[in-house]
């Protein structure tokens, strides 16, 4: 999948493809300057953006992949905020603490399963609570490896189902994190600076910030779901002092999913457009 991105030297728009690294080097098929694009974006925004542009064209299988690899690396993301934030606190030397993580993530980086244990841990130190969430329900498990295993072909309805609570689930855990999560941004920045650094004279670097799905949720005026302590003899969604029937709370919960996953939609739906296909007016449009 590509993005639009502008030449510093003649202004005209070029196109270039995702990478692992959110670092591209270009050459502007108009003009022939080179330049590097640095995209302040995270691999889990990427691939949400992604998911969210395959279900708008249509392709709710391709949808729920990218959907649920979205999930995977956001938990990956959450455990280096959490990793690097605690270094911090006890005032280790970033590099340092750095490179420990990812020796240490080498051995879990091909098996989702442990991934998700060090997920599991990381989340249970920094809020001193079980991530009850993570159940079958609660990640739509069932869901995910029925399209993704077994072939099967999700209407657009269950897609949008499974990419709302994947949304909400991801934008409560940023919201845990707050500015904790700037301490894995800054790992990235580190991936930048040494590329920049070794770039060759006439190269033009260009810093960009493609807002996700999730940053423009926290713009827009849907806020999140308060982050309460549990208590006893309350079903999850259920408030203190308010009477619910039966499954009441199990539908509020999935309602908010819904509408929140439908703002920032549409918050960001015209933008998610200009990441497939030619500009308007063809590729060679002036």
């Amino acid at each position: 999948m590509e993005f639009p991105t502008v030449c510093p030297a003649c202004a005209r728009e070029n196109r270039a493809e995702f990478t692992d690294s959110s670092v591209h080097d270009l050459t502007c098929g108009h003009c022939g300057a080179r330049y590097c694009v640095f995209l302040r974006k995270q691999r889990f925004e990427v691939l949400f953006d992604l998911g969210t542009r395959a279900l708008m064209d249509g392709y709710a299988r391709e949808a729920v992949a990218s959907f649920a690899a979205a999930l995977e690396r956001f938990f990956e993301f959450y455990v280096w905020a959490f990793t690097l934030e605690r270094a911090a606190n006890a005032e280790q030397e970033f590099g340092a603490a750095l490179a420990g993580l990812e020796g240490t993530w080498r051995h879990v980086a091909s098996q989702s399963e442990r991934q998700l244990g060090m997920f599991a841990l990381a989340y249970l130190l920094r809020e001193g609570r079980e991530p009850d969430f993570l159940t079958a329900r609660g990640l739509g498990t069932d869901f995910r490896n029925r399209v993704i295993h077994r072939g099967a072909l999700p209407s657009r309805a269950e897609v949008e189902a499974y990419a709302a609570l994947v949304f909400a689930l991801i934008d409560r855990l940023l919201t845990e994190l707050g500015p904790g999560a700037a301490h894995a941004e800054l790992a990235q920045e580190q991936g930048f600076a040494a590329h920049l650094a070794a770039l060759p004279d006439g190269v033009t670097a260009v810093f960009e910030e493609h807002p996700g799905m999730f940053r423009a949720r926290r713009s827009g005026g849907l806020a999140s779901a308060p982050t309460l302590p549990p208590t006893p003899g309350l079903v999850p969604g259920q408030v203190a002092g308010q009477t619910r029937k039966p499954g009441k709370a199990v539908n509020d919960a999935r309602a908010y999913q819904q509408a929140l996953f439908r703002q920032a939609l549409e918050e960001r739906g015209a933008l998610l457009r200009s990441f497939k296909g030619p500009p308007p007016g063809g590729p060679d449009r002036e």
